[in-house]
């Protein structure tokens, strides 16, 4: 039978695990914002009441981000073992995780900035297309200013499903919180370290979400 282990003695272990969930997590979330912002552009731009309206694009784009949000994300996980393995060479530990995280939630944060981006009012658009602005001056000027608070809001979203998904990623050795758990916790019988470890998650979900709305309800304040 594994030794128990007491919940201080799990601490440094704990503490450990956290540094490889951000890492995974901190990568996964700059590239799915950077993708999620670009494909969620291209989306609004091609949409029949976009203004580069492109029907075949628009549909081809939205099939592909609506069957990868379709899958589960664990599912996703395993099918991505070869692709992650050519792209940073090895399927197992923090960095490998980072692929299959950020394939899943790009398409999950694009279509929030698409979103988004439907809520910014069609006559900013035209004002903006009557002084002759370009397609891309109005994205930079118009579009992404004007719906800001709403990518923000997505983007925090975003991350709190990152730290969920994490965890899965820990039970097939992506490390982090969700590995710390199985292999302290439950394969222990250790019920004080998987409540430490729940504890931790909850925490950091917390803190992510009270920043992310901080900075949203600070837009609002500067738009009043």
């Amino acid at each position: 039978m594994i030794p128990s282990t007491s919940w201080q003695e799990a601490l440094p272990e704990l503490l450990r695990a956290l540094g490889e969930t951000a890492w995974m997590v901190g990568w996964s979330f700059l590239i799915t914002a950077i993708l999620g912002i670009a494909i969620g552009v291209l989306l609004r731009l091609w949409a029949p009441d976009g203004l580069a309206p492109n029907r075949f694009l628009y549909f081809a784009v939205g099939a592909v981000v609506n069957i990868a949000r379709s899958l589960p994300f664990l599912i996703l996980m395993i099918a991505l073992i070869s692709f992650t393995r050519i792209i940073v060479g090895t399927a197992y530990g923090p960095t490998a995780a980072v692929v299959p995280l950020a394939v899943g939630a790009i398409p999950f944060y694009a279509r929030v900035v698409e979103a988004a981006l439907r809520e910014v009012a069609s006559g900013k658009l035209e004002a903006a297309q009557v002084m002759g602005a370009s397609t891309w001056g109005i994205v930079r000027k118009v579009l992404l200013p004007e719906s800001l608070p709403g990518l923000v809001s997505g983007a925090t979203l975003t991350l709190v499903t990152l730290i969920g998904y994490s965890t899965m990623a820990g039970v097939i050795g992506g490390g982090g919180v969700g590995d710390f758990a199985i292999r302290y916790g439950y394969q222990r019988f250790n019920g004080p370290v998987l409540v430490e470890a729940v504890i931790a998650l909850i925490v950091i979900v917390q803190v992510v979400q009270s920043v992310g709305d901080w900075i949203v309800r600070g837009m609002g304040h500067l738009r009043g």
